[in-house]
């Protein structure tokens, strides 16, 4: 089977010859990779099962200094200690009107420029459309975490109209991309914390969930697979989620929910792509630690299909080379 094949079985809880995986790494993870092996060579020894392709950004997203990076909604990251997503460092909504928000235009021709050159880079991979930040994230990193927060309580008319101007252009972004030869479309929106969702089950229903439906339904629509990332202890929502039409949750944290569990309880109406700790086994475990727990997941998990093989997020700068190398010597032992 190709890794687009297995990854599809996997989505239709079907067995594929191999349980399909993907690694990625953070910069700090990289860096130490590098270190310790002398070069970019165990690189080579990876092969994911995922091409992931994306629009192109808009004309705001840029550089402003050596620490601070701007995205095309105009929040700027100050990425002096994390190297890879950053900290919100200005507000672009200070009031509760959308007057000052300018949103990229998804229809602009250069959106799209180059993209289906993107997707036939993929060769036999699942090609996997993305889009990140893609609802709550968005808003709260336009409106402030605290601020977003309060005016569910105060404002919720104010909180729709911004989720709805996002949900649009979403919808709009994705309309052009379902004219490309994808196979999953990705969402990216963490509403989790390690104790529970950041907000209420009843403000997660109220004010999230038929947005999702929408975007998630018009994937399916196209007969696409929906994915999404949301870390934090957030299987309170799994069945509203599987209602709505998501395929695959990711990123499995085994720190805020039993993998082997969430299989029992949902393996039939929901595939998981995730599962390894980044947070206690590939910092702290041993390599033959990894190794053991790589085969169970991929044993018991991976059986039947609905399972995608990865480490819980991409692999943070504590993770030690050597329980690396070992998951990855793992997942290609099949």
């Amino acid at each position: 089977m190709t890794h687009k094949e297995r990854v599809l079985a996997a989505l239709r809880h079907e067995q594929p010859d191999k349980v399909p995986y993907t690694i990625g790494f953070t910069e700090k993870a990289m860096e130490a990779m590098v270190q310790y092996y002398g070069s970019h060579d165990f690189l080579g020894q990876i092969d994911n099962c995922f091409h992931g392709v994306a629009a192109r950004p808009g004309p705001k997203e840029m550089w402003l200094s050596d620490a601070v990076w701007q995205d095309e909604f105009g929040v700027q990251w100050d990425r002096s200690i994390d190297r890879d997503i950053g900290n919100v460092c200005n507000c672009v909504l200070p009031e509760r009107n959308l007057d000052s928000l300018e949103m990229p235009d998804p229809r602009a021709p250069e959106k799209f420029a180059g993209f289906e050159d993107q997707c036939r880079a993929g060769g036999g991979r699942c090609i996997q459309f993305g889009i990140g930040f893609s609802l709550f994230e968005r808003a709260w990193t336009l409106r402030g975490m605290s601020d977003l927060l309060i005016d569910m309580v105060e404002a919720p008319e104010f909180v729709d109209e911004l989720l709805d101007a996002i949900c649009d252009y979403n919808i709009a972004l994705l309309e052009q991309a379902l004219r490309y030869d994808i196979d999953t479309v990705h969402f990216g929106d963490d509403w989790g914390s390690q104790r529970g969702l950041i907000i209420s089950p009843r403000q997660w229903e109220r004010f999230l969930m038929p947005r999702l439906a929408r975007q998630y339904g018009r994937a399916r629509e196209a007969g696409k697979f929906v994915t999404i990332h949301s870390c934090g202890k957030v299987q309170a929502v799994f069945p509203q989620l599987i209602e709505i039409g998501l395929n695959c949750f990711n990123p499995f944290q085994p720190e805020v929910m039993n993998p082997y569990e969430m299989k029992r309880q949902f393996g039939g109406r929901l595939s998981f792509w995730g599962g390894i700790s980044t947070q206690q086994l590939l910092p702290y475990g041993s390599p033959d630690e990894v190794r053991a727990e790589a085969r169970r997941m991929m044993a018991e998990i991976g059986v039947g299909g609905g399972y995608i093989l990865a480490p819980a997020h991409a692999i943070p700068g504590d993770a030690r080379p050597e329980n690396i190398m070992a998951l990855i010597e793992t997942v290609n032992e099949q």
